[in-house]
């Protein structure tokens, strides 16, 4: 089983960056009930965003991978430093990730005494790990060896872990924090883990339902741009609507 990587623990509890102060000149809407509703940023519920890996496979990997590529991402993954997960994930999937990024960036707002943005990219075999944490050769081996799978123990024991130290923090700092999903419900490889230990506050897009990657990238960016969030439902909820059946 791969450990918790150690940039990322302290004690039992997911090191997570500090958060910036709301800006006062900024108004959104109040997602706690999904309506559009212009709020004072200081009263709107706190907000963190989980968002799914890029694809590991592929022709854009292939390209992140030569020794012989010199675009940034390439150059800066294959240096002594590495390159930033969040730019070689909006490398790899492109106008998706893009998107989520762009999105999350806008919209995100941890509660005050969070350490970091609130945003944590979905990794298999690292669990949850902030945008900047660092992506090299070793690393990416181990991304792609790991199958996102909840059965697979090298992928599920990180993520578990990395979202029930969330959920203990945001019961220490504000309990009414939602979680966002930017990702795929469709299938059980991040909510089966998720939804358990989040519930209730997990929340998901209303309007991902029946879209395609492409077009939820330029949805998120389209909202980012206006500062128009997207309403959200609970994701037992979304479910519910797509399948029929309860998760309970």
């Amino acid at each position: 089983m791969p450990s918790i990587p150690r940039e990322h623990r302290k004690g039992q509890f997911l090191v997570l960056p500090f958060a910036r102060f709301p800006d006062t000149k900024r108004m959104q809407y109040n997602t706690k009930r999904h309506a559009r509703t212009r709020v004072d940023p200081y009263q709107r519920p706190a907000k963190v965003f989980l968002l799914s890996p890029a694809l590991l496979t592929g022709a854009r990997a292939k390209q992140l991978l030569s020794p012989r590529a010199q675009f940034p991402a390439a150059q800066s993954f294959r240096s002594s430093q590495g390159v930033p997960i969040a730019d070689a994930f909006s490398f790899l999937s492109c106008l998706y990730f893009r998107g989520k990024m762009a999105y999350a960036k806008h919209f995100a707002t941890p509660p005050l005494g969070w350490t970091g943005t609130g945003i944590y990219v979905i990794t298999p075999g690292f669990g949850l790990v902030p945008p900047e944490w660092i992506l090299n050769p070793a690393r990416m081996q181990q991304l792609q060896q790991t199958p996102v799978d909840p059965k697979n123990r090298a992928y599920r024991v990180p993520l578990e872990q990395h979202a029930e130290a969330l959920a203990e923090q945001i019961g220490r700092l504000a309990s009414d924090t939602h979680v966002v999903l930017l990702g795929s419900i469709a299938t059980g490889k991040y909510v089966d883990l998720l939804w358990p230990i989040l519930q209730e506050r997990l929340l998901y897009p209303c309007s991902f339902a029946g879209v395609g990657d492409m077009s939820r990238g330029a949805l998120m960016l389209r909202a980012a741009r206006s500062g128009e969030e997207l309403d959200y439902d609970s994701v037992e909820s979304m479910l519910f609507k797509m399948t029929g059946r309860r998760r309970r």
